[in-house]
């Protein structure tokens, strides 16, 4: 699949400019959010897993939106984790850039369709209550989940196939820190505008077709709790959203910054800022925004940190 006409067999890639010493201070930054994102998410899936105050579609979701954060991030950031303790450049083969790259568009499609039914999961339990255990039953949320997972690994086959076929030829140097789509193209000698547009307009696809969804849910769900006449009533039931909510805002900011652009390759600079933000900055933020006003998951963590010490202690 990635065969192509060119000789490239391997990429050099960049990483960040700078000296030594800022390249050793960027490792210390950004292994501290990647340790915190990996430990954070790893908590939500255990917490949710072993816990029966969580088995709920909500909590579901959650968990599998967190195992999504934690592949997503580790498809690129060890590699330029590694890349910053390095005095030179990173060596990538041809077979392991496309291998990333594909990991990581499928991953980033399938969370955002998750985060869609998601929206979808919080439009039924605040519009439909007492329907909700009925309409999102366990085998309703299982297929919800695979068919996420599929549609993402499935939607970038052809993307991928189409960045890797065509002739690299300019250079083997990638002024990025991880295998960017964008950079990737710059190297070619062949006409790109017309596979740059179909990828633009996937994008458009992908980012859009979620995002659609999760604006109707909302609009729904807003109007719904407008109509409930007690205050307390209507802070009750957007809180339920409110995490949810605050996620997708920056989830769909960072990807409309990154991605829906006509033209793929842009300045370097430009997307290793916006690739931090999507690779980083966001699943770093994915355990704080949906546990720490989550009284209900805090209490099943306290609980099960209280039987791991009982289980130690005997």
């Amino acid at each position: 699949m990635l065969g192509n006409y060119s000789s490239v067999t391997e990429f050099l890639l960049l990483g960040f400019p700078g000296s030594q010493e800022l390249r050793h201070f960027l490792f210390a930054i950004f292994f501290f959010f990647y340790s915190v994102t990996v430990l954070g998410n790893t908590v939500i899936i255990i917490t949710v897993c072993v816990n029966k105050r969580l088995q709920s579609p909500m909590y579901f979701f959650l968990g599998q939106l967190s195992i999504l954060e934690t592949l997503n991030t580790s498809t690129a950031v060890p590699f330029m984790l590694w890349g910053l303790l390095l005095s030179r450049t990173q060596m990538i083969s041809l077979t392991a850039c496309g291998a990333q790259l594909y990991l990581y568009l499928s991953l980033g499609t399938s969370e955002l369709t998750l985060l869609g039914v998601m929206a979808v999961d919080r439009y039924v339990a605040v519009c439909n209550p007492l329907r909700y255990d009925i309409i999102m039953n366990s085998c309703t949320c299982l297929w919800m989940v695979i068919v996420s997972w599929v549609f993402g690994f499935l939607s970038e086959i052809w993307p991928i196939y189409a960045t890797f076929h065509v002739t690299f030829c300019k250079s083997n140097l990638i002024d990025h820190f991880y295998c960017d789509r964008g950079q990737l193209l710059k190297l070619s000698c062949d006409n790109t505008r017309l596979t740059e547009f179909i990828f633009f307009l996937l994008a458009v696809f992908k980012i859009f077709g979620s995002l659609i969804t999760t604006i109707l849910s909302y609009a729904y769900i807003i109007s719904t709790i407008l109509r409930i006449p007690a205050a307390s009533g209507r802070r009750k039931a957007f809180s339920t959203c409110a995490s949810h909510f605050t996620f997708v805002v920056i989830v769909y900011g960072t990807c409309l910054f990154l991605y829906v652009k006509p033209k793929q390759t842009q300045a370097a600079e430009y997307n290793r800022v916006a690739s931090l933000l999507v690779l980083v900055v966001t699943p770093f933020l994915n355990p704080f925004i949906f546990t720490f006003r989550n009284d209900k998951f805090i209490q099943a963590f306290r609980d099960c940190i209280k039987r791991c010490y009982q289980f130690l202690k005997e």
